[in-house]
């Protein structure tokens, strides 16, 4: 068979170090020439297969024209020849989907290890591939997602609107316009919190998980939603310290205790509050009680000196409904509670 004029255009290699990728010549200039896929096998020889050829169909056009002459047929389609029994998908699958898979092809036998015991007899274990990704075994930890809450803090729509410098101070009533009000974070400045006692203030324990009680002896201020027994925190400070994001938990017992919190500066001026947080409740097991869990930023390097803990009045008259074993129950809120507080990572 003639490979006259057979022209190899370039070889890719594969796995188990056979080339399968071929060379495939030029187009026939009659049916007497034969194309060719070149590849090299894994003794690095040049191995070369004839590649198929199969006639195209012919378009109508092609059959006769308009004048009753015969145009010029087709040029035969060429195919590559049919996949190799062994190199093919089936034997060497895609590398990911392998390693999904655990290294195991379908209809392969499970691995398996063997191991002498104590009494010198050969034991045999089957090996089951760990294909957990790296976030799922642990090494890495998964990113925390802050709970969602009400937050009013200056830049958030909190400034207290008012007629431009110049305008008519009537122009809200002369528009029809109601009258804007106080913001509430300024509200909450008016009742708060230049009276606090910070000779009880608890310090910030980094590095650890530290627990907090509000009991009768916790100190009671009068907020704008209510009297409340309340925990006053100080924040770690320093230049090297940056925002970092706070696991604040309440666990369980005779109820549960709703908290909110508030951030104040060095004067004592709150500059944030963080209400309604939309907590997760984690059921009691059998070495721990159930507990309510919020993630909150903490913004130290924004002049964050000092932390309230505090509930409302509109929080401790409701309840959480959560789902036991033998049905829905409700924990009602209460006015005490215990509490711990956890730095999870800086921001």
């Amino acid at each position: 068979m003639s490979r006259k004029g057979l022209r190899v255009r370039g070889c890719l290699l594969i796995l188990a170090g056979v080339l399968l990728a071929g060379c495939q010549g030029t187009g026939p200039t009659s049916s007497s020439e034969q194309d060719y896929f070149t590849w090299v096998d894994d003794q690095g020889r040049v191995q070369q297969s004839p590649i198929i050829r199969e006639p195209a169909e012919k378009p109508a056009a092609d059959v006769a024209d308009h004048s009753g002459e015969s145009s010029e047929p087709s040029e035969p389609g060429r195919t590559v020849a049919p996949a190799d029994p062994e190199f093919n998908l089936e034997n060497y699958p895609d590398g990911n989907q392998l390693e999904r898979d655990g290294y195991i092809r379908p209809g392969e036998p499970q691995p398996y290890f063997t191991w002498r015991d104590a009494e010198g007899n050969i034991r045999v274990n089957y090996y089951q591939p760990d294909t957990r990704s790296t976030m799922e075994k642990g090494r890495i930890k998964p990113p925390v997602e802050l709970t969602p809450a009400s937050i009013y803090q200056q830049g958030n729509g909190e400034a207290q609107a008012a007629p431009r410098e110049g305008g008519d101070p009537d122009a809200f009533a002369i528009l029809g316009v109601e009258q804007p009000t106080e913001s509430y974070l300024v509200r909450w400045q008016r009742h708060c919190c230049d009276s606090l006692d910070t000779g009880a203030a608890e310090d910030w324990q980094s590095g650890r998980e530290f627990g907090l009680n509000i009991d009768d002896a916790s100190p009671v201020h009068g907020f704008i939603t209510g009297q409340s027994q309340y925990l006053l925190v100080r924040l770690p400070t320093g230049k090297a310290k940056r925002g970092f994001i706070m696991r604040i938990r309440s666990f369980a017992k005779d109820g549960l205790f709703v908290p909110s919190a508030a951030f104040l500066d060095g004067n004592l001026k709150p500059v944030r509050v963080v209400t309604d947080m939309v907590a997760d409740y984690v059921p009691e097991s059998w070495h721990r009680r159930g507990y309510l869990e919020a993630h909150v930023p903490v913004f130290p390097e924004h002049g964050e000196r000092w932390m309230v803990i505090y509930t409302r009045d509109e929080d401790t008259q409701g309840q959480t409904v959560v789902e036991g074993t033998r049905g829905p129950r409700a924990i009602p809120h209460v006015i005490r509670g215990e509490l711990s507080l956890t730095e999870l990572r800086e921001r």
